[in-house]
């Protein structure tokens, strides 16, 4: 779909464009700076009101350290997001960036570069009030900079991701975390390429035990509303082996016999055109060539270092099965580079772009 801009003159045109929020992540990474460098891009400002949502001195911070001429101007609520403007007429409020502070003042203290549970804890804040917000239709996206699981266990939060906590404050069981590349150069597919996995964030021990044919389905038919939501017809959704050589007819294991085929048999079924299991090294490939629309991998790696490898700064993180839009970059908290001024945004920056094209494409009800 085409994302139109709004006029740079038109008050009444901005006013009608898609509020995203920005959650600053763990404030001890990358979330703040690839945050500021992002709601400063006047592409992403020309098709949405980017609000911030985070620690206000922790972003001023940020914008500081990255050069970036924003001045962060703190909102009481998402309540007063619609009729909010900036508090003068210059050219300058253009940069002015609305924030919600959704977390402790403790956080402007925490140093770059460590696990501290005072970013865990304001992180998951952030997120929560960002997520009842979407929940309330006060604001019609999220797009998350990266948070540290560590720092969320350090704060005795016993999630292991953005994506788990999500499905708790959404009230919901079928969900699931999909990277997605745009089409493009890299991509053959019309309508780009998503991978959504079965299983998650979790040791590879554990992943036989979590599959089953129930969890396998329902992610193939997450894949095909996606996809279909992008604007593909009849979407191709290509599905992971488990074992190499999708178990060499039962020598290398008997997921693929008892699992994964009576899943894409079950999705047949109901005419989602799904196919496999397939070996994934085959498969990527052949998604990549344009023959699939979408993949379904039956843990995190397998389908995370496909796209990571050959679309890094493009892959977006969408989290599928919510009643909200939800999207992030592919990225992590780079603990090694934080407050150094020189993180990336593009991640960050496809990533909105994301949100405010499915926020534009129906009901989020269908994601």
């Amino acid at each position: 779909m085409t994302i139109t801009a709004a006029s740079n003159n038109s008050n009444t045109g901005r006013a009608t464009l898609p509020i995203i929020a920005l959650t600053m992540g763990d404030a001890a990474g990358i979330g703040p700076e690839v945050l500021v460098r992002a709601a400063a891009c006047s592409q992403l400002r020309s098709i949405c009101r980017p609000v911030a949502v985070g620690h206000p001195d922790v972003l001023q911070r940020a914008a500081q350290l990255t050069n970036m001429p924003l001045r962060i101007e703190e909102v009481g609520s998402f309540e007063e997001l619609s009729g909010w403007s900036p508090p003068s007429t210059s050219d300058a409020d253009s940069q002015i960036l609305p924030c919600i502070k959704a977390c402790d003042d403790s956080v402007a203290e925490v140093p770059f570069g460590a696990i501290d549970a005072r970013a865990g804890q304001a992180a998951y804040d952030c997120l929560v009030a960002s997520t009842k917000a979407a929940l309330a239709g006060l604001i019609s996206g999220i797009t998350t900079a990266p948070l540290n699981k560590a720092a969320l266990r350090a704060a005795g939060l016993d999630y292991p991701g953005h994506t788990e906590i999500l499905g708790h404050v959404c009230g919901v069981d079928e969900f699931a975390m999909m990277l997605y590349l745009p089409p493009g150069d890299i991509v053959k597919s019309p309508r780009g390429l998503g991978v959504v996995h079965t299983t998650l964030h979790t040791s590879i021990r554990s992943v036989p035990d979590l599959l089953s044919q129930a969890s396998i389905a329902a992610n193939i038919r997450l894949m095909d509303s996606f996809m279909r939501r992008v604007g593909c017809e009849t979407p191709r959704v290509g599905v992971c082996a488990l074992n190499p050589h999708a178990g060499e007819e039962g020598l290398f294991g008997d997921e693929e016999a008892r699992l994964i085929a009576p899943a894409v048999q079950q999705c047949r079924q109901v005419e989602i055109e799904s196919t496999g299991p397939i070996p994934a090294d085959a498969l990527l490939r052949r998604a990549v060539g344009g023959e699939f629309d979408g993949v379904v991998a039956m843990y995190h790696d397998q389908g995370h270092i496909a796209l990571k490898l050959i679309g890094f700064d493009r892959a977006v993180n969408i989290t599928l099965g919510l009643p909200i839009v939800r999207t992030s970059p592919s990225h992590g908290t780079a603990f090694d580079i934080a407050g150094q001024g020189i993180a990336s945004a593009e991640g960050m920056i496809e990533a909105a772009k994301m949100a405010v094209q499915l926020s534009l494409s129906g009901d989020s009800s269908t994601l």
